[in-house]
C-alpha cells in the first residue's frame, strides 16, 4: 500500500458506507475498523524504516509555479499520529458498533467518522503546508458533522456551532500564517520550511507568522482564551468523544505546534504566547473539571488540562521538554480515549452521566469499574502507569528550567497545583460513581456491557499497565523515532526508567498526591451531602455565555454599522464605492509618485482637442439637465458617445466605431423606453436646486473629476511608456494560422478568448 491509497482508502471508505443499509450496524462497522486495521497493519509493516530515521514521501506535480505539490511525507512524529488516528479508529469503530442505538442514523455516523478519519490522516501525513490547511479545514467541517449528528438536540446544535465558529477562524488565522510563512521561507514544502528555522526566527515577519499560525493551532487545541467549546462538544456520542476529543482533532493544534517546533520554537515570543497559554489552560482546566456534574464534562475539563500541559511543555524552548510532550501525547490519548468509553458505557447501561445520581456502580459493572479505575490512576499519575512517567518528565522540565527567577518559582508551583487538582478530579470520578451506596432511580438497571463493546476499554488500560510497568521496551523506539524529527533530528539524553531515586519531581508528585486527597477529603467534608458544586467564578467564565455575549454583540455592530453605512440609494454607495477605489488606487503612488515615459509623442491636432472640449461640455451638460430635462440629457451623453466613436475612427479602429455605433443607438433606445415610464416631473421641483442638493452636486463633480483626472493621467503615463511586444504578438504572429482571421481583434475574441467568452455567457442567469 502506498502513502496515497493510505489517505484515500477511508475517503473511498465513507463513500461506501453512506450507500449502506439504515439497519446495517455490523456492516458499516465492519467497513470502519477493517480500514482503520488495514491501515494499521501498513503503518506496522513501515515503522522498521521509520526507526531508521528514514522519510517516506510521495510527490505529484499540481501548480509547482505557485508552490502547490500533492506530497505525502512520512517521518517518525506522523508515523506515530497517523497510528493514533487509524489504531483508535479501529478500536472506536468496534466500540461504536455497540454504542449506537438501532434507531440512530448508523450509516451517517460511519460515513462522517470515516471522512474524519482520512481528514485528519491528511493533516498528519502531508508534506506541503497548504495540503495541511486544506485538511485541517476538512477536520472543522467534519466535526461539525460528527458533533451535531443528533441535530434534533440544541445542545448538539450550539456545541457543533460553536466549535465550527471558533476552529473555522482559527483555520483562516492559520491560513493566512502559512501564506506568509511560505513567502519568507520561498517554499510551501515542509521539507524546506523545517530546514529554515535560523532564517525564520530572524525574518522580519516572523512575529506575524507566529502570531497567525498560533491562533490557528491553539484554537483547535481548546487552549485559553479558547478553551470554551470542547466542553461543549461532548454533546456528541461517546465515540466520537472518545475519537475527536482525546486522541484525534483536539491534538491537531498541538501536533502543529511540535511539527513546526523546529522553525518557530526557540524565541521569546514562542515562550511566552505558547508557554503562557498552555499555563493557563493547564490550571483553568484541572479547577474546573473538579466541579462538574457531568461525566463526560469532567473528562472534557481534564482533556483541556491535559493538552494545556503538551503546550506548556512545546512552550519551554527544551529538547527534552519537546520529547516530553510528545510522550503525553501518546499517553494522555490512551488512557483518557479509554475513560470516554468508560463514561459511554456508565451511561449507555445507566441511562445518565449525572454524577450526582450514579453511585455504587462497583457492584453491578464490576469489569468496567476496575477498567475505569486504572485509567483514572494513569490520568492521576500514579506510578506504574503510563502516565506518571510523562509526568514526571513535566515536572522536571519545570524544575529545572533556566528563565527569569519568577517565572523558576512559579512554574514548578503551578505544575503541583496542576497535578493536585488531577489527582482531585480523578478520586471525584472514582469515588462518587463507583463506591458508596447502590444508586436509585436510575433510568435503566444497570448491568455489564455487551462483551467486545469492553475489548476496547481492555486493550487501551492494558497499553496503560505496559507501558507504565515496561516503558523502555514497550514504548523506547516509538518514542525515539517520533521525537527525533520534533527536535530536529538529534535527540537529547533521557531516560524512561520507572525509578530515579528521591528527587524534586518525585517530590512535587507526592505533594500533588497527599495534597490532592486531602483537597477532595476537605471539599466533601464541607459539603454535607458529598456532592460538590460549583464556586460562582466558574458561572462568570462560562464558555457558552461567553460565546453568546460575543455573537450577540457582533451582531448588534453588524446591524449598527448597516444602518449608519447602509443605504437603499443607489447614488451615495456609487460614490462611496468611487471613493474607496480612488483612495486604494492613489495608495501605491503615494511613496513612488507618478510619472511620464519618453516614448515619441504624436503631434497635436486643434480639430481633435475641439471634438474632446465638445463632448465634456456635453458630459458636464447631460449632469447638470438630468435633473430638469432629461431628453436633452440624453440627447448630450448622445453626443459624447458619438465623439467616442469618431475618437476611434482617428486612431484607425474602424471596427471598434462601428460596435460603439451600435452600442450608442441600442442604449440610446433603451433610455428612451425607460424615460417614457419614468413620473413626471412636477413644476415646482424644476425650479432652482436647493442649498443641500447644490452641495451634492458639487462633491459627486468633485469624485468624478478626480477619478476621471486619475484614470486619465494614468492612461498617458502607460502610453508614454514602451510597451512588451510579446502579448500584441504572440496574436498578430498567430492570429492567420491559428484564428484563420486577418481581423486581430476578432481572432482574440472568437477564437483565443472564446472559453473565457463562454464562460461569461454561462454566467448571465438568463442563458440556457
Amino acid at each position: 500500500m502506498s502513502l496515497i491509497a493510505l489517505l484515500l482508502l477511508p475517503f473511498a471508505g465513507a463513500v461506501v458506507a453512506s450507500l449502506l443499509a439504515h439497519n446495517a450496524r455490523n456492516a458499516q462497522a465492519l467497513l470502519a475498523g477493517s480500514i482503520a486495521l488495514a491501515g494499521t497493519v501498513q503503518l506496522a509493516w513501515w515503522f522498521p524504516a521509520i526507526a531508521r530515521g528514514e522519510v517516506l514521501q510521495q510527490t505529484w506535480a499540481w501548480l509547482p509555479s505557485l508552490g502547490l505539490n500533492i506530497t505525502l511525507r512520512l517521518d517518525g512524529f506522523a508515523w506515530l499520529f497517523a497510528a493514533l488516528v487509524l489504531g483508535m479508529g479501529t478500536l472506536v469503530s468496534l466500540y461504536a458498533r455497540y454504542y449506537m442505538s438501532p434507531q440512530d442514523p448508523v450509516p451517517r455516523f460511519f460515513s462522517f467518522f470515516l471522512a474524519f478519519m482520512g481528514s485528519m490522516l491528511g493533516v498528519v501525513i502531508s508534506g506541503n503546508l497548504l495540503q495541511i490547511v486544506f485538511f485541517w479545514e476538512l477536520t472543522s467541517l467534519f466535526s461539525f458533522l460528527l458533533i451535531g449528528y443528533w441535530h434534533h438536540r440544541r445542545d448538539a446544535r450550539r456545541g457543533a456551532y460553536m466549535a465550527l465558529v471558533t476552529t473555522g477562524v482559527g483555520g483562516l488565522c492559520l491560513l493566512v500564517g502559512v501564506l506568509v510563512l511560505g513567502h519568507m521561507v520561498g517554499s510551501y514544502e515542509l521539507d524546506q520550511v523545517l530546514a529554515q528555522g535560523k532564517a525564520v526566527r530572524a525574518h522580519p515577519w516572523y512575529p506575524l507568522a507566529l502570531g497567525l499560525i498560533l491562533l490557528g493551532a491553539l484554537s483547535k487545541s481548546a487552549q485559553f482564551p479558547f478553551h470554551f467549546w470542547l466542553p461543549r462538544a461532548m454533546a456528541a456520542p461517546t465515540p466520537v468523544s472518545a475519537y475527536l476529543h482525546s486522541a484525534t482533532m483536539v491534538k491537531a493544534g498541538v501536533f502543529l505546534l511540535a511539527r513546526l517546533w523546529p522553525v518557530l520554537a526557540g524565541s521569546d515570543a514562542w515562550f511566552w504566547i505558547v508557554g503562557g497559554a498552555g499555563a493557563c489552560t493547564l490550571l483553568l482546566g484541572a479547577w474546573c473539571a473538579i466541579f462538574q456534574h457531568d461525566l463526560k464534562g469532567l473528562l472534557a475539563y481534564s482533556t483541556l488540562s491535559h493538552l494545556g500541559l503538551i503546550t506548556l511543555l512545546l512552550g519551554l524552548n527544551s529538547d527534552l521538554a519537546a520529547v516530553a510532550a510528545v510522550f503525553h501525547i501518546l499517553n494522555h490519548a490512551t488512557f483518557k480515549a479509554s475513560l470516554f468509553m468508560a463514561a459511554g458505557i456508565i451511561d449507555h447501561e445507566s441511562g445518565t452521566r449525572d454524577l450526582r445520581r450514579l453511585s455504587g456502580l462497583r457492584r453491578a459493572l464490576p469489569y468496567t469499574a476496575t477498567l475505569a479505575m486504572v485509567a483514572s490512576a494513569a490520568m492521576a499519575g500514579v506510578p506504574l502507569l503510563n502516565g506518571f512517567l510523562s509526568k514526571e518528565m513535566f515536572f522536571a522540565e519545570t524544575v529545572f528550567i533556566q528563565s527569569s527567577p519568577w517565572v523558576e518559582y512559579a512554574l514548578p508551583i503551578i505544575a503541583t497545583l496542576a497535578g493536585t487538582f488531577s489527582v482531585a478530579y480523578s478520586l471525584r470520578l472514582v469515588c462518587e460513581v463507583f463506591f458508596g451506596p447502590p444508586a436509585h432511580g436510575l433510568p435503566r438497571t444497570p448491568h455489564e456491557p455487551p462483551r467486545w463493546m469492553r475489548v476496547p476499554v481492555e486493550l487501551l488500560v492494558l497499553g496503560c499497565l505496559v507501558v507504565g510497568i515496561f516503558p523502555a521496551w514497550a514504548v523506547g523506539p516509538i518514542l525515539a523515532a517520533a521525537a527525533a524529527p520534533v527536535v530536529g533530528g538529534t535527540l537529547p539524553s533521557y531516560s524512561l526508567a520507572i525509578w530515579h531515586g528521591v528527587n524534586a519531581p518525585l517530590l512535587m508528585s507526592l505533594i500533588a498526591m497527599v495534597a490532592g486527597i486531602g483537597l477532595y477529603a476537605l471539599m466533601r467534608r464541607r459539603i454535607g451531602t458529598g456532592r460538590i458544586d460549583a464556586p460562582p467564578l466558574l458561572g462568570r467564565l462560562d464558555g457558552q455565555r461567553i460565546f453568546d455575549r460575543c455573537l450577540a454583540s457582533l451582531t448588534r455592530f453588524a446591524r449598527m454599522t448597516s444602518a449608519r453605512l447602509g443605504t437603499k440609494r443607489l447614488q451615495p454607495q456609487l460614490f462611496a464605492l468611487l471613493g474607496v477605489t480612488l483612495v486604494a488606487a492613489a495608495l501605491p503612488f503615494a511613496e513612488q509618485g507618478l510619472s511620464w515615459g519618453d516614448r515619441p509623442k504624436i503631434a497635436g491636432s486643434g480639430i481633435f482637442v475641439v471634438l474632446w472640449l465638445i463632448a465634456i461640455a456635453c458630459a458636464l451638460g447631460a449632469a447638470w439637465q438630468a435633473e430638469y430635462h432629461r431628453l436633452a440629457a440624453l440627447i448630450m451623453v448622445g453626443v459624447c458617445g458619438l465623439m467616442t466613436c469618431i475618437t476611434f475612427i482617428w486612431f484607425s479602429a474602424p471596427d471598434l466605431a462601428l460596435t460603439q455605433l451600435v452600442v450608442e443607438v441600442v442604449t440610446t433606445l433603451l433610455i428612451l423606453l425607460g424615460l417614457r415610464w419614468l413620473p413626471r416631473r412636477l413644476p415646482e421641483a424644476m425650479g432652482a436646486p436647493e442649498t443641500g442638493a447644490r452641495n451634492r452636486r458639487l462633491r459627486d463633480a468633485g469624485l468624478a473629476v478626480l477619478v476621471g483626472g486619475g484614470m486619465a493621467a494614468l492612461s498617458y503615463a502607460m502610453l508614454t511608456r514602451p510597451t512588451p511586444n510579446e502579448i500584441s504578438g504572440y496574436y498578430l504572429t498567430h492570429a492567420v494560422p491559428q484564428g484563420g482571421g486577418s481581423n486581430v481583434v476578432n481572432v482574440m475574441l472568437v477564437d483565443f478568448r472564446g472559453f473565457d467568452t463562454l464562460g461569461r455567457l454561462r454566467s448571465w442567469p438568463w442563458s440556457p
